[in-house]
């Protein structure tokens, strides 16, 4: 799964160096649009759709893992 989001992260943003612990916002200084966009592509791969009150409490890479394991996807 961290690969996954490695790979979408770049796509859409650009940026490499994604570890379980990277902050989306401190660490890659990414925007809400930003954000937004990631989440996008992880609702079009996945034909889900994630609260926009959710969003924001997936800060770090390890909570989208883990926001996805509670859903029941373990692989992309």
């Amino acid at each position: 799964m961290l690969e996954f989001i490695q790979n979408i992260i770049y796509q859409v943003t650009g940026k490499g160096d994604v570890t379980y612990d990277t902050d989306f916002i401190q660490d890659l200084e990414l925007n809400s649009f930003d954000i937004m966009n990631i989440i996008s592509a992880f609702e079009d791969h996945f034909d889900m759709t994630i609260p926009t009150r959710e969003v924001w409490h997936l800060r770090q890479v390890k909570d989208v893992i883990e926001y996805m394991r509670q859903k029941g996807i373990t692989q992309p």
